[in-house]
């Protein structure tokens, strides 16, 4: 038995509509005043952004690199380069714990000059929330409270957060910072772009410069840490060959006191031979003392260079949320539902022979 081929009769659908004009002028006024009500007390939110390009440079590769990299292929992380952690992983450190914590003591102030704080306080405390939504979150807090019990201890100050052991809502803060700070890597020219939101112009602005500067500190400390780790241990032996040379002049000038007019030959070997001694000593001051020169300048040798593309900015204008575009997408998805309601029947081919 061949199943039979149903077809939709535009022209009858256009008549039923006709016919039920009546529910579009009731339901599509409700939607715009329902989506009026929900949007227009949604917080808006700013943003702000920063672009700046790193120096990248590999031990091999020349042009190879150059032509690879035209196609969106990276080969500084083939073993071409001795950094171990490249431009495209930049994002990943914006999701480490550890960074996000040391956002928090960073000193922030919205553009009405109303709020001066920390970080950490002005997310905490200062973070405006849409009332709608109130009963919505008491409920839900009220839900979850039935299965687990919530741990209330959170950190009093951004010096209090641990970022080993965090409580509970220190957690979740700090997911809420992870979605306001956004970080992106050309694939091709490795510009970095930093976007950060916030719901005041100015305070998105200062983050977003503050971001900037922490990522900057953390490559350099880590593209000169084995420099610094040298010299350091250069300043050491410096510091004790200057003690053994001070050491070896004062024996030598002492015994000289001493023996100023002494003619014997025993005297004046010894003499010589704290003479020799001391000149060793200052030969070896003097050989170290090169070499931690030589490492503080590996240092500034080793330090990237950052060529910022784009500066950030206080937004003047919000960049959300755009509620003329969810009202009318609101409305738009409701005449939808409503005209697929409608003609149910005839796409379905229900009471159709």
């Amino acid at each position: 038995m061949e199943k039979k081929q149903h077809n939709i009769n535009l022209v009858r659908c256009w008549e039923i509509l006709k016919k039920r004009k009546k529910a579009y002028f009731i339901t599509l006024p409700i939607v715009f005043v329902l989506s009026c009500i929900w949007i227009l007390p949604q917080p808006r939110f700013y943003r702000s952004s920063v672009a700046l390009a790193p120096e990248y440079t590999t031990e091999s590769g020349g042009g190879l690199s150059s032509i690879a990299s035209s196609f969106g292929f990276n080969l500084g992380a083939m073993g071409g380069g001795s950094d171990a952690i490249y431009p495209s992983l930049y994002p990943e450190l914006f999701q480490s714990p550890e960074f996000i914590v040391s956002l928090y003591d960073i000193k922030v102030k919205t553009e009405d000059g109303a709020i001066e704080t920390d970080y950490y306080t002005y997310i905490k405390k200062h973070q405006k929330r849409n009332p709608i939504t109130a009963p919505f979150r008491v409920a839900k807090k009220w839900v979850t409270s039935l299965f687990k019990e919530e741990n209330k201890v959170s950190a009093a100050s951004a010096q209090g957060v641990n970022p080993f052991r965090m409580s509970e809502r220190d957690y979740y803060l700090m997911e809420r910072i992870q979605q306001k700070i956004l970080c992106t890597v050309d694939k091709q020219t490795d510009v970095i772009t930093i976007t950060v939101t916030d719901q005041d112009p100015l305070v998105a602005a200062i983050l977003t410069d503050s971001v900037c500067d922490r990522l900057q500190n953390f490559i350099v400390m880590y593209r000169t840490s084995k420099a610094r780790m040298d010299a350091e241990y250069y300043q050491t032996l410096v510091d004790s060959a200057l003690h053994e040379y001070n050491k070896a002049t004062l024996a030598y000038s002492r015994f000289c006191d001493s023996h100023n007019m002494a003619i014997r030959q025993a005297v004046i070997s010894k003499r010589e031979s704290l003479e020799t001694e001391r000149a060793l000593k200052l030969n070896a001051y003097t050989a170290l003392s090169t070499q931690l020169e030589t490492m503080k300048a590996k240092i500034q040798e080793n330090t990237p260079a950052f060529t910022v593309l784009k500066s950030p900015t206080v937004a003047p204008k919000p960049a959300g949320p755009k509620r003329m575009l969810f009202v009318i997408g609101m409305c738009a998805l409701a005449g939808i539902g409503l005209t697929l309601w409608l003609i149910r029947k005839e796409i379905l081919g229900i009471g159709q022979q």
